[in-house]
């Protein structure tokens, strides 16, 4: 897994913190879940939309490929 350096403001890191203390967690397991929930929520319209517009617009894409 490649690293990736996130900063977070002090309150939220703090705020963080304590859930992961609260959990039993580590904070990088939390943030990561929340990455992981934000991605998959975000990634489905834009890829509707990306479809929906390549269907939309086969014929021509179909030419520009030619």
């Amino acid at each position: 897994m490649n690293d990736f350096t996130l900063s977070l403001p002090p309150d939220v890191r703090r705020e963080l913190e304590d859930l992961a203390d609260a959990t039993g967690r580590a904070p990088e397991d939390i943030a990561l879940e929340a990455v992981r929930h934000r991605l998959a929520r975000e990634s489905s319209p834009v890829r509707v939309m990306a479809e929906s517009l390549a269907d939309a617009h086969a014929d021509l894409l179909r030419r520009l490929g030619e």
